[in-house]
Order: structure tokens, then C-alpha cells, then sequence
């Protein structure tokens, strides 16, 4: 089926402008407007796009979006619906980036964004849940998520070491006996490198310009944003642990409390929750050189996450429909999401350890010769009750009153502020 780009920028404009709750939200809005709505896609060709989309790296609503773009247009109709998933949100985060940097050190906001924090402790629990109730199907999924949040926790192990091993387990023993085979048009090889050249090409020249011309921040920018685009398997959520080790602790662009305002701040905007990377990217061009130096590391760090995505898609679009025959990527799959439920268990200690306590405690031990064990344990005599107290009532009404988080969030920044005042 072919479909007009007016018609495209038209569908595709409204979901990107009503693109928020994250990836399920979306990819529920998306299959309304696609399968229900109209008759763009039939429901197994949206599912197996997605289950293609879960098993890349980056954020797969966005990718899905993109996929649905392509096939109704070609290229030109991927990049429309995949850039207009995008823009809107870049857009509002643009503007939240900048009011953030020249505000955000202000007694009054500090206070505000305790309540943020303390919902997003909440948030990251309630993602740690579903992931979880959909991941951990059988003993050795569970295995996989311990083992995983060990890793990270215990041996701080690098993410994408973490996801790979997952992955060769996931293939070797997970692989799901195959279903009936689903016909697909063959793909010509020649056509495929030729599309991988282009869009590798455009996607890592602008890298090497800046490793050229911008040696120093921007280059460590631009490099590490491009890399983070390769292992972002998971999700948004799976990767935060990953970026803040890096730019907390490995560059020092920003800290964990910004880190935690910003996933905050990218929680109530449309789009892909990966568009904190872009929050991050501002954030730490601002500290490093101000306005300017803040607008182009935002573009930079936009393009290195989400100019390989059209590279994904693209390149692996014509043969999604042969996704179904290949059974020890499923496995593949199911054993990543497993272990995403390790890492989001790891980031949902880090930030409520940095919320609740305002020191921590270092234990080592020297196992045999070559192996260090250290585990960081807050000091429970440092316990903050107020972010305690807060991060109870958000629970409260996002839990148990189920209200919606862009509710949640300017609600807790006022009992933040209300009980700033009360002390």
C-alpha cells in the first residue's frame, strides 16, 4: 500500500505531538492509528515489525514508527514519520534543557525537583515491575536478571558486556521451537550494503568531523552518544545505568541528582524517553561553554542516537518479514529483556540510594589475587526523611490512586515546597 506524504505528515504529525507514557503508550497509539484506524498495516506485519524493533538497539517506538513510514513511502516516508516522532519531543526538551541550566541551581527549584526525584524512584519501580512480569518466564530467565544485576552491581561490569552474554545465552538455550514458516520476498544483498554505506556514512561522518575539528568535549560527546547508540538494547530505562556511570562518573558532565531531574523532565515530554540524552547533552555543553556551545551539543547528541536508527530500519526493513523463521533471535531477545530486569533493578537502587541518604559506604574485599569485590552501601545513619516521605506519597497516588505521572509530577514538586515550609 502506498500512502501520500500529506496523509503521512498528517497521521504521523498527531502521534508525535500525543507521543507520551513512554513505549507502550505509544506503540498502543501507533497500532490505532495503523491497524484500526485505517488499514496501513495488517496486525501480524505490525507485530512482527515490533518484535524487529525490540530486538535493535534504541528506542523501538521511535524505530517502529519509522518501519511504518518506509513501508507505506519508502525512505522518504520513514524519515517523515520517524523524524516527526522525534521533533516534537526535541523541541520541548529543547526549551526545558535551557530553562533548566539557567535556573536550575536556584534554592526554590532545587526544592521543586526533590518531588521530581522522588517520583521518578517510583517510576523506575513501576518499569522494574512490568518489565519484569513480562521477562521472567522460566528459571534461567530469572537466573539471567540475577546474574546481570550482580554484574553491574558487584563488579560493575560494562552494559554492553552484560547485554552480549545475555544474548549468547538467550540463542543457545532460549530459542523457542519454530513456527510455521512465513514466506518473504528475498533481498538482494547488493542492495542492502548499498543502503548500510549510505546511512553509515551519513550517520559517522559528522562523528569524524568532530573527533577532527573538535577535539576535547565535543569529540568525547559526540563519541560516547554513538557508542550508547550501538548497546541501547531495553530500552531507555536499561541504558540510564550505563549513561550515568559514564557521564557521572567516567566525565563528570553532570551529576546523579541532574541526571535524575533530567529523566524527570523527559518523563512529561512526547517522544522517546532516549530524548534524555539530549537533555544531558545541553546540560553538559552549558557547564562546559554556555548558550552556544549548549545548542550544539544538543544537536550532536540528537544526531549520534537517533541517525542510526534509520540505519536499523532501513538496512533490516525487507527482511522483517522473515523475523518469524528465525527462532534463536526470539531466544536472543528474551534473554536481553531478562536481563534488563537486572540492570533497571541496579538503577532503581542507585537513585533511591541517592535520594534517600546523603552519604554512602565503600566494602572490598580481595578475592584471591585478581578479583575485587567492593559493594557501595548507603549510611543508613544519613537517611533524609523528607524524600522518604515524599517518594511514599508519590507512591501513594501513582500506585494506588493511579493518577497519571504528568499529574503526579507537578504535585509532588509542590509538597516538596510545602514541606520545605514546615521545617
Amino acid at each position: 500500500m502506498s500512502v501520500s506524504q500529506s496523509e503521512l505528515f498528517r497521521v504521523f504529525g498527531r502521534v508525535g505531538v500525543l507521543s507520551f507514557g513512554g513505549p507502550a503508550a505509544q506503540i498502543a497509539l501507533m497500532h490505532k492509528e495503523l491497524v484500526e484506524d485505517r488499514p496501513w498495516l495488517t496486525e501480524d506485519q505490525f507485530l512482527r515489525a515490533l518484535s524487529f524493533c525490540m530486538l535493535l538497539p534504541g528506542p523501538e517506538a521511535m524505530q517502529l514508527a519509522t518501519y511504518a513510514g518506509w513501508r507505506l513511502n519508502g525512505v522518504s516516508g520513514g524519515l517523515i514519520a520517524g523524524l516527526l516522532f522525534v521533533l516534537p519531543g526535541a523541541a520541548v526538551i529543547l526549551a526545558l534543557a535551557l530553562t533548566y541550566a539557567y535556573i536550575g541551581d536556584l534554592p526554590i527549584v532545587q526544592v521543586l525537583f526533590l518531588g521530581v526525584k522522588a517520583t521518578v524512584v517510583i517510576v523506575v519501580l513501576q518499569a522494574l515491575a512490568k518489565v519484569a512480569g513480562k521477562a521472567l518466564l522460566t528459571p534461567l530467565h530469572w537466573v539471567i536478571a540475577a546474574l546481570s544485576f550482580m554484574a553491574i552491581y558487584l563488579f560493575d561490569t560494562p552494559f554492553p558486556l552484560v547485554i552480549l552474554a545475555a544474548a549468547l545465552i538467550g540463542g543457545l538455550f532460549l530459542a523457542p521451537a519454530p513456527s510455521k514458516e512465513v514466506p518473504s520476498e528475498p533481498v538482494k544483498t547488493v542492495s542492502t550494503l548499498r543502503t548500510i554505506a549510505i546511512w553509515g556514512a551519513l550517520w559517522l561522518m559528522p562523528l569524524l568531523a568532530i573527533l577532527i575539528v573538535a577535539p576535547g568535549f565535543l569529540s568525547d560527546l559526540a563519541l560516547f552518544f554513538s557508542t550508547l547508540a550501538v548497546v541501547t538494547f531495553g530500552g531507555a530505562y536499561a541504558v540510564l545505568t550505563y549513561m550515568t556511570q559514564a557521564v557521572v562518573g567516567e566525565f563528570g558532565w553532570i551529576t546523579t541528582a541532574q541526571m535524575m531531574d533530567a529523566l524527570g523532565l523527559a518523563e512529561t515530554t512526547p517522544g522517546p524517553l532516549i530524548l534524555v540524552t539530549q537533555f544531558v547533552g545541553m546540560l553538559a555543553g552549558f557547564r562546559e561553554g554556555g548558550l552556544g556551545l549548549s545548542l550544539i551539543a544538543g544537536v550532536v547528541t540528537l544526531w549520534m542516537t537517533f541517525a542510526p536508527c534509520f540505519l536499523w530500519i532501513f538496512a533490516g526493513a525487507p527482511y522483517i518479514d522473515g523475523l518469524a523463521n528465525k527462532p534463536r533471535l526470539s531466544g536472543a531477545l528474551s534473554a536481553i529483556t531478562a536481563a534488563v530486569v537486572g540492570v533497571i533493578a541496579n538503577l532503581s537502587l542507585w537513585f533511591a540510594s541517592a535520594l534517600w541518604f546523603s552519604a554512602e559506604a565503600v566494602f572490598s574485599w580481595q578475592i584471591g589475587e585478581i578479583l575485587d569485590l567492593a559493594i557501595t552501601l548507603p549510611d543508613l545513619t544519613t537517611l533524609q526523611w523528607q524524600p522518604v516521605l515524599i517518594t511514599a506519597l508519590a507512591a501513594a497516588l501513582l500506585i494506588w490512586r493511579k493518577l497519571d505521572l504528568l499529574i503526579v509530577l507537578p504535585l509532588m514538586a509542590l509538597a516538596a515546597v510545602g514541606l520545605s515550609l514546615m521545617v
